[in-house]
């Protein structure tokens, strides 16, 4: 006897799914509803920040299925994401690494392990899978940033600034700090005039990092106008008015100028943190020397030395010691 022409469809469905009903396994092989709902729950855990939770719900959730090639890439991904909330960066590439041999085209997954390869500073394998990423798709904004910064991390600034070429191209209203590392590129190859063209933009968009006005005042100083440099050096200090590299240049440049009491004053400012700090001793030895003071000089040249006779300025102060017959 034939099947009833209405139940037909339902027959070659359970035959496909091997016999299985669709409660089972879920409709052509996705998730059934119950684990779908199990997902959902792992995926509110980690909106509600507990992501140790979120790691046990999902890893159960992934590992009972048996066919690997049927665990979910966005699973992988979500606890992936769960390792890296707790700081668990290797865990958590290893879990991306893990879910890309069954999806090696997914490109989430792709730009995950690549940004984890690109912040622990193994920029081949980073710029290996953004590779990847960008041959599945080739305008993704954060493959093409990820390579870029990549390129620029390995001194080849030109090839960096191609892609962000194409990066601003897709979007130019592009985040402020996507034109300062552009900036940076011409600032390393010392094109000062594009340098400070770019960090002027990002400036524009925003004003309250302290990074961005360091750039703008190397790309002015780049470009012969020192006291721009220091009044974007003052900018930058008027927003994080401890940060010891940004005391640093200023009392170098101040020194530089000839403003030996005011170099002075700056480098106590980073003494007062550091009472050892060797460049701040160094640059007071050198502005003392020049504003007549030659006793006071050689002291802290000869702190300079014993702080650390084998580092770079503690040889420079020892050969000045040297060289430099005591009064």
């Amino acid at each position: 006897m034939f099947l009833n022409r209405n139940l037909l469809p339902l027959a070659l469905c359970a035959l496909l799914l091997g016999g299985c009903s669709t409660s089972q396994t879920g409709f052509l092989g996705l998730a059934p509803a119950g684990d779908r709902r199990d997902y959902i729950y792992a995926r509110d855990l980690y909106a509600q920040q507990n992501y140790t939770k979120a790691i046990e719900e999902l890893t159960e959730y992934i590992y009972k299925t048996k066919n690997v090639k049927r665990r979910e890439a966005r699973a992988y991904r979500l606890l992936g994401m769960s390792y890296e909330q707790l700081g668990d960066l290797s865990k958590a590439l290893e879990v991306y690494l893990e879910a890309l041999e069954f999806h090696p085209n997914n490109v989430p997954l792709l730009l995950a392990a690549a940004s984890l390869y690109q912040r622990t500073d193994l920029t081949d394998r980073s710029m290996e899978l953004y590779e990847r990423a960008l041959a599945q798709e080739p305008n993704n904004l954060e493959a093409l940033a990820g390579q870029a910064a990549n390129y620029s991390a390995m001194g080849f600034y030109s090839k960096a600034r191609s892609f962000y070429d194409k990066f601003f191209e897709l979007n130019p209203e592009a985040g402020p700090q996507y034109r300062a590392r552009y900036a940076y590129t011409f600032l390393r190859q010392r094109n000062y005039q594009d340098a400070f063209i770019h960090i002027t933009m990002a400036l524009a968009q925003n004003d309250q990092s302290p990074d961005f006005w360091l750039l703008s005042a190397k790309a002015a100083r780049g470009l012969n106008r020192p006291q721009d440099a220091l009044s974007d050096m003052e900018a930058a200090l008027a927003l994080a008015p401890n940060r010891k590299d940004l005391l640093a240049h200023k009392a170098l440049w101040l020194y530089e100028a000839g403003q030996y009491r005011e170099s002075f004053q700056t480098a106590e400012r980073i003494l007062q943190h550091e009472p050892g700090n060797q460049l701040a001793l160094f640059i007071q030895a050198m502005d003392e020397y020049y504003l007549g003071r030659p006793q006071d000089s050689r002291r802290h040249m000869t702190a300079v030395r014993e702080g650390n006779k084998d580092s770079f300025i503690g040889r420079v102060a020892d050969k000045l010691l040297t060289a430099a017959p005591q009064r």
